[in-house]
């Protein structure tokens, strides 16, 4: 049995620089088991290839949000899983206090990852005021559900000879709204609030393992999506709240 254990434990670790907390890789997601340990929500903070910032995820955050979890797995089963992903999604967060207690109060810029693998990513994205993210696909359908604030998406096209892009509608998602994202979608995110908004963010794939483009947000030229960049801007927003706090 002690074998089986190290087995199991091995499956759950990739080595590479450092660790963060998240739950999924490498689990049976046929059920989440009732208790969750610490080995369960480990992975390589190097597997995120694209930069974005992670937020430790706490023991009581994820057994908050365990059946909600487990209703996603089993949805993203049904012949249409995006829909009915999307129903799950759309109920947790039509009590939005109560997701947001479940989740926590968003205090920096980043994503806590309650869910990653081959075939679906959860997590919970917190903006800072005012923080933008430039033109990016996702090469995956995408729910976003938000539960605080507001999040202000512009919906991009590619222009006819594909060099670039093209604003094509805009949605503004308040606390309760739930949107939808089709394989081939390019879209921008702003919060124009002067607070933080927080939503739930799911992906029919390995969010972090794809390849995706990024659109320059003064010449709308696309470039391979890079880490740096999106560290950057992580790392700027967090820096702007803090100074805005501090005056």
């Amino acid at each position: 049995m002690k074998a089986d254990n190290n087995t199991e434990q091995k499956k759950l670790k990739i080595t590479r620089r450092g660790m963060v907390r998240t739950l999924g890789l490498g689990l049976s997601f046929a059920a989440l088991p009732s208790f969750m340990s610490s080995a369960m929500i480990e992975i390589s903070i190097d597997a995120l290839d694209h930069g974005e910032k992670i937020i430790p995820v706490k023991e009581r955050e994820l057994i908050e949000m365990q059946k909600f979890i487990e209703d996603c797995i089993a949805a993203n089963k049904e012949s249409n899983p995006q829909e009915a992903v999307k129903e799950v999604l759309a109920k947790g967060v039509s009590n939005p206090q109560a997701m947001l207690k479940a989740i926590g109060e968003p205090k920096e810029a980043g994503l806590k990852v309650f869910l990653r693998s081959k075939e679906l990513t959860i997590f919970a994205a917190a903006w800072t005021p005012q923080m933008n993210l430039m033109p990016h696909n996702h090469h995956m359908w995408a729910n976003i559900g938000i539960y605080t604030g507001r999040e202000d998406n512009i919906l991009w096209e590619r222009t006819e000879k594909g060099l670039g892009l093209e604003a094509n509608k805009a949605r503004c998602l308040f606390a309760g709204d739930v949107a939808t994202l089709n394989t081939s979608a390019i879209h921008s995110v702003t919060n124009p609030l002067q607070r933080f908004t927080g939503g739930l963010h799911i992906y029919g794939g390995d969010f972090f393992a794809t390849e995706r483009s990024q659109w320059d947000p003064e010449t709308l030229n696309e470039e391979p999506s890079n880490g740096d960049v999106i560290r950057n801007i992580f790392k700027k927003a967090n820096e702007q709240m803090r100074r805005m706090k501090n005056d």
